[in-house]
């Protein structure tokens, strides 16, 4: 087998998934402390946000710079099932801030969050339902480009006005604060808990497996020829609004499941969620940690939300600039992030005289398939 086709296996690009998953996974073996358990697991989902991102702009070709839309909008969704959960449909229906706001009934949109079942299903089902609308309308219309991203942030600054404008339906920039942890089939589940910790593992191996296996498959590489030559791929006979809507919509449903998890963790949500530097975020997230690499978005993501943590303190108001260097260095000298250069570094190991090893890991970890792959 020759070295490239020895750095383009597949079983290695998994078993270094496996290895990050098994990692992960042991965390709370490790760790008693309940808020740094909640803040791991609030990594997680700042990793599937990343992934998304990765499987959209990345693989696809898309830069979202909305994706906060499906990550807000199923926020609010899990948010009001969570509120209902708390409220009594006899004796006390109405949350109070609604009353605060001299509301007398209960909204009809409200109506459906009664249900805890039917609530997180409309908290996914709803963004995930815009995307493919909105998707379709710009991509047949042959927006993409800067010209996607612009009108992708426009509808996110659109949806954020909304929500603030709503004061006696969202209780504006104050959000909801479901007064109770999340209650499924009569078990609490607590945020600072390990259960809570594993819900948001499982949901992120399982987001990460299914884009893993969507890049390996035939649909995928037709998504990454789009990011290529969209002319070509048109010419060959494909719709490529088709792919790129469903492209588009599958990472919209992956940040409304983080979404949904966020605010089980945080029991909060308000407009912020829905803010414009939170989205470009998440783009920072992936380019620095590898937008062509799921793998390596998860980690950027863990990297400079993690940073933010514990140096955002010491850095304070000039955390952004510090923030924003790093983004254009990485863009500007490495084009594939930082599983790009771990990738090289592997390699060049691996090419040394002398050595046996020519290991599968330097493309296990950007993870994207070769060419007749």
């Amino acid at each position: 087998m020759t070295t490239r086709n020895l750095y383009h296996s597949k079983p290695a690009q998994w078993a270094v998934y496996g290895l990050f998953f098994v990692i992960i996974a042991l965390i709370p073996a490790f760790v008693s402390d309940g808020f740094l358990l909640n803040q791991f697991a609030v990594y997680g989902i700042y990793g599937m946000l990343a992934l998304s991102i990765s499987l959209c702009w990345g693989f696809g070709g898309i830069l979202n710079l909305g994706q906060g839309i499906a990550f807000g909008l199923a926020a609010y969704g899990m948010a009001m099932t969570m509120q209902m959960q708390s409220q009594d449909p006899d004796s006390n229906p109405i949350p109070p801030f609604m009353l605060n706001n001299s509301l007398e009934h209960l909204p009809w949109f409200w109506q459906p969050f009664w249900s805890t079942g039917g609530g997180i299903l409309l908290a996914l089902v709803v963004p995930t339902l815009f995307y493919v609308v909105f998707g379709t309308l710009m991509f047949r219309a042959r927006v993409s480009g800067p010209f996607f991203a612009i009108m992708s942030l426009a509808m996110l600054s659109a949806f954020a006005t909304l929500i603030l404008d709503m004061q006696p339906y969202t209780n504006g920039a104050n959000g909801i604060s479901p007064p109770s942890p999340l209650s499924i089939f009569g078990t609490d589940i607590d945020p600072y808990g390990p259960t809570a910790y594993w819900i948001v593992c499982g949901g992120l191996i399982a987001v990460t497996v299914g884009a893993k296996l969507l890049t390996q498959s035939k649909f995928g590489l037709v998504i990454q020829a789009l990011r290529g030559d969209p002319e070509r791929v048109r010419f060959l006979g494909y719709n490529v609004a088709l792919y790129e809507t469903c492209i588009y919509a599958i990472s919209g449903f992956i940040a409304a499941l983080a979404g949904c998890l966020w605010v089980m963790l945080i029991q909060y949500v308000s407009p912020a969620q829905l803010d414009t530097t939170f989205s470009i975020g998440m783009v920072i997230w992936a380019g620095i940690g590898g937008r062509l690499s799921l793998l390596g978005a998860i980690l950027g993501a863990f990297l400079i939300q993690g940073g933010q943590s514990y140096l955002g303190d010491q850095f304070l108001a000039t955390w952004l600039l510090v923030l924003g260097a790093f983004f254009i260095v990485v863009v500007r000298f490495l084009p594939k992030g930082l599983a790009g250069l771990l990738e090289k570094v592997l390699g060049a190991l691996a090419r040394q005289p002398g050595k046996h090893a020519r290991s599968d890991l330097p493309h296990a970890i950007s993870g994207a398939p070769a060419a007749g792959e």
